[in-house]
């Protein structure tokens, strides 16, 4: 089968197993109180809005890729790891102020426009703890040995300590210039720190080799670079009608992805000091959005990000290739990294 019909496989086995989980949370609050059992179940669409699901599939594919096979504990921990990841989105979509996620409003939006900003901002940061709070236990009551679990909330711990530090430098670089080393920095610990706990988690659970484990973290690292340079180019360059949220978010706010750090390194002051500009804007006009991203492009930008995006994917598949994994594995992640790839040829 090809990457995407693989990829809808795995995803749809794992949603499953997370309406599983999230149905018994919203039962169970039943008889605690009406607002927390609402509260849950609008996390619980919220989790389940259709996506790539590519973190909890890394894990699927990584534990297939080792042990051969997928069973009711893999897809358990799965399921926390889906969960996981949307506790970091919750936050996420809170200090970034957006608006939509795939589709839908975003949680702090949900309920702000049911009562008020101040219960909006609080909910979502009391949600997204829960959701930690939920993946852990999820993790917990999958049914692996007790000393494998171990291993992996510890992996899970180390990863959300990560991501919430990256966080902060990210909200830092919105008040401070950075060049591209500082921004490998930051980013080291963002994507790469989200794939670093979804396939080692399948290593470990998979009983891979500390070789392998090495080698996928090394590669996990290298797709979390890439995933995030292509990630910040969309947001520039994407069409609402495709992204589901109007471009150049990130540029409002004020924030230094890869591209725009190249760009504002231009000898050409109109490109910093137009970009400079527009951080605080509540929207930006279409003229405006044409004409960041020619400026971006005309100022060599979005081509060096675009070059450090693919020397980071081919760094990422050569590690691939030297693991112990399954050939449908290694095709899996092969294909992943392709994507990622051949999308940063979708904008010029």
């Amino acid at each position: 089968m090809d990457w995407e019909t693989v990829l809808k496989e795995y995803s749809m086995m794992v949603e499953e197993k997370v309406g599983e989980t999230l149905s018994k949370t919203i039962k169970e609050a039943e008889d605690y109180h009406p607002f927390v059992k609402d509260a849950y179940s609008f996390l619980s669409e919220f989790t389940l809005r259709k996506g790539k699901r590519l973190a909890s599939c890394s894990t699927l594919a990584t534990y297939k890729g080792y042990v051969g096979t997928i069973d009711e504990k893999i897809l358990n921990v799965c399921a926390g790891i889906e969960i996981y990841r949307q506790s970091i989105l919750i936050h996420d979509d809170l200090i970034d102020k957006e608006e939509t996620r795939r589709g839908g409003k975003t949680i702090h939006r949900i309920f702000t426009d049911l009562f008020d900003e101040r219960l909006g901002d609080g909910v979502a940061v009391f949600l997204g703890n829960i959701a930690y709070s939920l993946a852990v236990q999820t993790v917990i009551d999958s049914g692996f040995p007790r000393e494998k679990i171990a291993e992996t909330l510890l992996l899970l711990s180390e990863g959300y300590r990560e991501v919430n530090e990256s966080q902060m430098l990210d909200l830092l670089f919105e008040y401070r210039d950075v060049d591209a080393e500082e921004w490998h920095v930051m980013a080291s610990k963002r994507a790469a720190s989200l794939f670093k706990v979804t396939m080692l988690t399948g290593g470990v659970l998979g009983d891979a080799s500390e070789k392998d484990l090495r080698l996928l973290r090394e590669a996990a690292v290298n797709i979390g670079y890439a995933f995030d340079i292509q990630d910040d180019i969309i947001d520039t360059y994407a069409s609402e009608e495709d992204y589901g949220r109007p471009a150049c978010g990130d540029i409002r706010l004020g924030k230094k992805p890869l591209h725009i750090i190249y760009a504002l390194g231009s000898p050409d002051s109109e490109v910093f000091f137009f970009l400079k500009s527009l951080r605080g804007r509540m929207s930006l006009s279409r003229e405006e959005v044409e004409k960041i991203r020619s400026l971006v492009r005309l100022s060599g930008g979005l081509e060096k990000a675009k070059k450090a995006s693919k020397m980071h994917a081919e760094e990422a598949r050569r590690l691939i290739a030297e693991t112990g994994l399954s050939s449908e594995a290694k095709g899996f992640f092969n294909s992943m990294i392709a994507y990622v790839e051949n999308s940063l040829n979708w904008y010029r």
